[in-house]
């Protein structure tokens, strides 16, 4: 036996014994009893249980430190869940939504009595939602009938002349009623005598169909309500009568699902006639008995998706109304942030099996492009400033910040989020990028060509598709070369950092100064002298600073920075953006002449060729890429950059 394979044996037989060491109750119902009387928390609903699996990770409010909190939720307390947190980006106010139906429900609201319903545009993450709440559930413990397809809760064989009495004692409330299944086996096999009625321990498992059920859309001429109910074993009709127990097989969703969870897929594809069920299922939580028996009591989570499209089709039908009733819609929009939507790319590529170099700015070039295709034309700012403002950018006008409120254009456009360019969409096009790169990487030029190309195959709405292509060939791509224009010198520059923060150090001493009319004091030679003006006006002139606005620009550096200070905030040439803005135009000023002609030059002499492999080595180190995607970076920008230089 090889030593892989007696590892590999070991490690099966270790988890076996450690599988088989967990102890499961094995009792019956007056056991059963004795545990919830230690522990009521056993009994719960369907709601509570899962509202319990999915805050058990914990929470927290987002600080006051997060610039989104301000920024992108204009200081509102948004609470994050860590169970959705690192698997859903840009998603905090919709996943408050659904925690929020939750908590209501597992305090017997009226949510517990509804369907929550997911709605929104194809690839928002309606899916993935569903399948990581599911997952919540897997694995918990919890007691049923032994025998009971149904998976009753034992407590419901307490007859409801002594229930009263058991809940004072045991502080709990019991619903419902057994199964069919479950009553035939008390009166036949146990005569009665429900106390005997062994109850068994076991968990939630989507795979084993326990607790947690999902309905997939049904073609009308095949849609039938046994995948909701369950139907009669006809087999057994020759030995038992049409309305025995024996007979049914309680394998529909709405059986799987109780105590658990009922995903229905699509919901408004399905007839209308096949969602009746829900009617009753909600509000009186029972559901039909295949059979000839009394209805069935059903306690689940029901969690439905569905695009607008077909949301807005079945809600105009009049006679929709008793479903609509019981519904409770969060609608998923697509993500907005840019940066959030670069993390959503970053998890899915995370989950392939591609190991292609990504270069710097190419997600966010594709995420640029997908959320300003979502969003809605605003009288106060044209998409690409919309699209930083919903970011969390600050966004200059004149040397400062342009104020527009965020709240002001969400209520603008208050359907935002719900089309344009879908997250499915850009991953096929970086998967497309990916498989015709001949050097196993993606740039932002070839994600830029890979998208158009997608735009113009794939899009067959000629007016969306013109705006989609006047955003890939001009709005994004000259945002995209002012970023590589921007990369490019700073590349040229040793110790950049170094030198903006000396800049912004001696223009603070200078603008404060000049502020409370005082003395700027050297800080070497302790020598006293007046602000330098030149200097000053040198740099505030990179961002359109000029004439008396200087005096309004230098009063809010400093009243900034100190604000800042006072906090105990960090103070640096990033803190203020028009000024890190107006430092970083100069510095890049100053070598721009310069990295046109390196960057453009078929020969370049032995100064130019010694900074211009200094400039690709920095390239490589401190941003990122490799040789080959700088090579097409630099010959990109020679060819589309300063081309009247």
């Amino acid at each position: 036996m090889t030593t892989t394979r007696k590892s590999l044996l070991q490690r099966i037989e270790e988890n076996r014994v450690k599988s088989d060491a967990k102890v499961k109750f094995k009792g019956n119902l007056l056991d059963y009893i004795e545990l919830v009387e230690k522990d009521p928390s056993i009994v719960k609903s369907a709601h509570q249980r899962l509202n319990e699996a999915l805050t058990e990770h914990g929470s927290y409010v987002m600080p006051d430190s997060d610039p989104r909190k301000n920024k992108v939720f204009d200081g509102d307390n948004v609470k994050v869940y860590k169970y959705f947190e690192g698997e859903f980006f840009g998603m905090e106010k919709v996943i408050g939504k659904i925690m929020s139906f939750m908590d209501a429900a597992a305090h017997k609201g009226e949510e517990s009595r509804q369907v929550i319903l997911l709605m929104g545009p194809v690839g928002a993450g309606k899916s993935a939602l569903t399948e990581h709440i599911k997952k919540a559930l897997e694995g918990k413990k919890f007691f049923t009938l032994k025998g009971d397809p149904h998976h009753g809760e034992p407590l419901q064989l307490i007859p409801r002349s002594l229930r009263p009495e058991f809940e004072k004692v045991l502080s709990i409330k019991i619903e419902g009623d057994i199964s069919p299944v479950a009553r035939h086996k008390l009166l036949g096999e146990l005569a009665g005598k429900y106390e005997d009625f062994e109850v068994e321990e076991t968990s939630f498992s989507q795979r084993a169909r326990r607790g947690v059920a999902a309905v997939p859309p049904m073609d009308a001429n095949s849609q039938d309500v046994s995948v909701l109910i369950g139907s009669v074993d006809i087999s057994k009709l020759d030995k038992y009568s049409e309305d025995d127990p024996r007979c049914l097989s309680l394998t529909g969703a709405f059986n799987v699902g109780n105590r658990g969870i009922v995903e229905m897929v699509e919901i408004f594809k399905n007839e209308i006639e096949f969602l009746h069920t829900i009617i009753t299922a909600t509000q009186e939580k029972r559901i039909p008995s295949p059979g000839k028996s009394d209805m069935l009591h059903f306690d689940g989570v029901i969690l439905a998706h569905c695009n607008e499209s077909e949301w807005n089709r079945f809600q105009s039908e009049h006679t929709n109304e008793a479903i609509l009733d019981r519904i409770v819609k969060v609608a998923v929009p697509y993500c907005l942030e840019v940066s959030q939507e670069m993390k959503i790319y970053e998890k899915m590529l995370g989950k392939s099996d591609f190991k292609a170099h990504i270069a710097p700015h190419t997600l966010k070039v594709a995420s640029m492009f997908s959320v300003m295709s979502r969003l809605k034309p605003s009288a106060k700012a044209d998409p690409l400033t919309k699209m930083k403002i919903y970011d969390g950018q600050d966004v200059l006008e004149k040397g400062r910040v342009k104020k527009v409120d965020i709240g002001d254009l969400r209520d603008e456009a208050k359907n935002e989020g719900m089309d344009g360019i879908s997250t499915r969409f850009i991953t096929k096009a970086l998967d497309n990028a990916l498989s015709n790169s001949d050097k196993n990487m993606v740039t932002p030029v070839s994600m830029l060509e890979s998208l158009t190309t997608m735009v113009k195959e794939q899009i067959v709405d000629e007016k969306f598709k013109a705006n989609c292509l006047e955003l890939l060939q001009k709005t994004v791509r000259e945002e995209y070369l002012k970023t590589l224009e921007t990369e490019i010198a700073k590349a040229f520059i040793n110790a950049y950092e170094e030198q903006a923060q000396t800049l912004f150090d001696s223009y603070l001493d200078h603008a404060e100064a000049y502020t409370t009319r005082a003395k700027v004091k050297n800080h070497v030679t302790k020598e006293e002298r007046a602000p330098d003006e030149t200097f000053m006006k040198s740099i505030e002139e990179n961002v359109g600073i000029s004439g008396s606005s200087k005096d309004g620009f230098r009063s809010d550096v400093t009243a900034y920075m100190f604000a800042k200070m006072r906090r105990g905030e960090k103070v640096d040439y990033k803190a203020y953006e028009p000024l890190r803005e107006a430092i970083e135009t100069y510095l890049i000023s100053s070598v721009k002449s310069f990295a046109r002609i390196a960057t453009k030059s078929k020969t370049r002499d032995a100064e130019t060729r010694v900074k211009y492999d200094a400039m690709v080595e920095t390239m490589i180190k401190d941003y990122g890429y490799t040789a080959e995607s700088a090579e097409e970076i630099l010959s990109f920008a020679s060819n589309n950059l300063w081309r009247d230089s």
